[in-house]
């Protein structure tokens, strides 16, 4: 059976609903950043606005957000980035008295529904869904973001499932912070994330100096891109973005370490440039961030229209060990295309990964040699050697 996308169905325009709607009314922008009082605030659900006579439904939407007339269109834009002459739609009301009409009936209950997940509920049939709207999207030219914490590259086998996914046409684009980031070159760099080994979990020595070397050395490089372009770097999903031009955003927070070069400090910037990323996304799979994952779920559109006019829903997954991050996002969402995992993210990317690439490909990327028995033997002699000493001790 051939996988198919849900598809928006219109309304009826001849409908008691639509047929006796005002058309909007708009008021010019006075201020930069500034809308005029009484205007309308957006949602994710599919809205459309009357104008000439014409009903309009934006090419993206956006929640909280206010609606511009653009000529003979409707732009959602940021209250931030208003400016003065802008023409903003006016009124509360998503009944049609301001000439805005909110279509929730469009979508069917497979993508508007409150998922209330937890940790008990099977996900097979998510992930069977997931696997087959992640082959239709590379298969027909969509646009896969990936938005991640950092304990996602805290683990070995995770790195080298992200970056065969990448090298394999599944990631378009990430979005992160400086942590993240951070960890992953982090572990090219050093063989470690937060001071533990990338492959075995052990602490190493002084290891919660690692990151910040990692950030000391990059920023007297000057960038990402040089410093592996010096070959500082073995492996990871960064080095792996980086060799295939995929775009990544890193938002920055107050208390980042460093912070690497890349990382947006202005947030209007940051917003603006997460924008574009999800702007063009028709998938979006969110991993262990709570911070980055409930911010795209607002900013990013619900829907998009596709170049045969089809409206179809963009999906978001949201995959986290805690229930109440899940629950979140969705809520963010306003329950409409998303769909939500209970479980270990760093198990999730694995099991993606062996599901879309059968038989898994060799990594391009150089991975990292580690002898485990070798480090294993060795750190065991010196528990023994140590707990010997406090036998003598006593």
């Amino acid at each position: 059976m051939t996988f198919e996308l849900p598809k928006f169905t219109p309304p009826d325009f001849t409908s008691e609903k639509f047929a006796n709607a005002n058309e909007i009314r708009v008021e010019e922008v006075k201020k930069d950043g500034i809308a005029p009082s009484g205007f309308y605030l957006t949602r994710h659900m599919p809205t459309y606005y009357h104008y000439k006579d014409k009903w309009i439904l934006p090419e993206h939407n956006s929640q909280n957000c206010v609606a511009v007339l653009v000529d003979d269109t409707i732009v959602i834009k940021e209250l931030n980035d208003l400016v003065v002459g802008d023409k903003v739609v006016m009124g509360k009301e998503t009944d049609g008295t301001n000439g805005v009409v909110v279509y929730r009936e469009g979508f069917d209950e497979s993508v508007v529904s409150m998922p209330g997940r937890s940790v008990e509920t099977s996900f097979t049939e998510d992930y069977e869904h997931l696997f087959e709207l992640m082959r239709h999207e590379k298969e027909n030219g969509g646009y896969i973001v990936w938005v991640l914490g950092p304990s996602v590259v805290f683990d070995y086998d995770t790195r080298i499932g992200l970056s065969e996914l990448a090298e394999n046409g599944y990631v378009q684009a990430l979005l992160a912070g400086n942590a993240m980031a951070t960890h992953d070159l982090e572990g090219g760099y050093l063989d470690t994330a937060l001071g533990q080994n990338i492959y075995t979990q052990v602490s190493v020595p002084l290891g919660h100096y690692n990151h910040l070397d990692l950030l000391n050395e990059v920023r007297r490089t000057g960038s990402i891109d040089k410093f592996i372009a010096d070959g500082n770097v073995k492996d990871g999903f960064i080095k792996t973005l980086n060799r295939l031009d995929i775009p990544f955003v890193l938002a920055g927070s107050v208390r980042d370490d460093g912070p690497l070069p890349e990382v947006h400090g202005n947030m209007s910037e940051a917003l603006r440039a997460i924008k574009e990323q999800t702007d063009k996304a028709t998938l979006i799979i969110c991993l262990a961030t709570m911070l980055h994952s409930v911010s795209t779920a607002e900013l990013a559109s619900s829907y998009r229209i596709r170049e045969d006019g089809t409206v179809t829903p963009v999906f978001m997954y949201s995959i986290d060990v805690t229930e109440n991050v899940v629950n979140k996002v969705a809520q963010a969402r306003e329950y409409i295309a998303v769909k939500t995992l209970v479980t270990n993210v760093q198990d999730f990317v694995v099991n993606v990964q062996k599901a879309l690439l059968k038989p898994v490909g060799e990594l391009q990327a150089e991975p990292v040699e580690v002898n485990v028995h070798e480090y294993v033997e060795k750190n065991t002699a010196k528990e023994e050697s140590k707990s010997a000493s406090e036998l003598k001790i006593k």
